[in-house]
């Protein structure tokens, strides 16, 4: 069994290898576990998942950030979904909630996890107006770009999926206009861009510094989900005990 996981940013992609590589590359954790650099939103997601559905992987993983939904999740916390809510409101569950389950209760022995809907969005939802309204039109916990493209080639090919995302924005927070303003097509923050902008709007820097430190921990989370990573993609040989 070939694992294809999907990760959207380079320091995402950070959790899981030292390696940098461009958009579309692959890089081979191990024979059975590959991992593929797709650049953030959800068609460079479906297209990356694709690619590797066309080179023989048998499951899919989402891997990396989300914004909070509900206000009892905070920087770091560990979310796994098991149903989604896509950018048109059309919600879809997974058929196969197994791997979601054993996945779980093996991380909660060490993180805070949670289960539940993982809505899509097209674009970075800055303000906590925003993702309170998504919340509660969406019921969703959590918010990210890809993960729902990813769930639908999953789907499309009957093929397992799982979705693997750390908290990296309460939903309280407002995201700094800094980081809209130096974002590339990528979903990658143009350091260059970014300190003009800081420049010109000094208050941003406190937020920026929080959000900082909100990502850190959301990457430390993904970091030891990484370091047993043999046992998230082996989900079928997984035993429920807690022992």
């Amino acid at each position: 069994m070939i694992t294809g996981i999907v990760v959207a940013l380079v320091e995402e992609l950070s959790t899981l290898t030292t390696k940098r590589l461009k958009k579309g590359d692959i890089d081979f954790l191990t024979d059975n576990i590959w991992v593929v650099y797709s650049g953030a939103g959800s068609e460079n997601a479906r297209v990356a998942a694709e690619a590797l559905i066309k080179r023989g992987v048998s499951q899919l993983i989402s891997w990396g950030c989300a914004a909070a939904l509900d206000a009892s999740l905070q920087a770091g916390d560990l979310v796994l979904a098991v149903s989604y809510v896509d950018a048109g409101q059309e919600r879809y569950g997974l058929e196969n909630k197994d791997w979601v389950n054993k996945v779980e209760t093996h991380f909660s022995k060490q993180l805070s996890v949670r289960s539940g809907t993982l809505a899509e969005s097209k674009c970075i939802i800055e303000s906590s107006l925003d993702k309170a309204k998504l919340a509660i039109s969406t019921g969703a916990i959590a918010l990210d770009m890809e993960s729902v493209a990813i769930a639908k080639v999953a789907k499309l090919h009957r093929i397992d999926f799982l979705a693997v995302r750390a908290i990296a924005d309460p939903i309280t927070m407002d995201l700094p206009k800094a980081v809209s303003y130096a974002i590339d097509e990528n979903g990658e923050v143009m350091l260059s861009k970014l300190l003009y902008y800081l420049l010109l709007h000094p208050g941003d820097l406190p937020g920026l510094i929080r959000l900082g430190l909100y990502f850190h921990s959301a990457k430390n989370t993904l970091k030891r989900v990484a370091n047993e990573i043999d046992v998230v993609v082996n989900f079928k040989s997984l035993t429920l005990s807690t022992t």
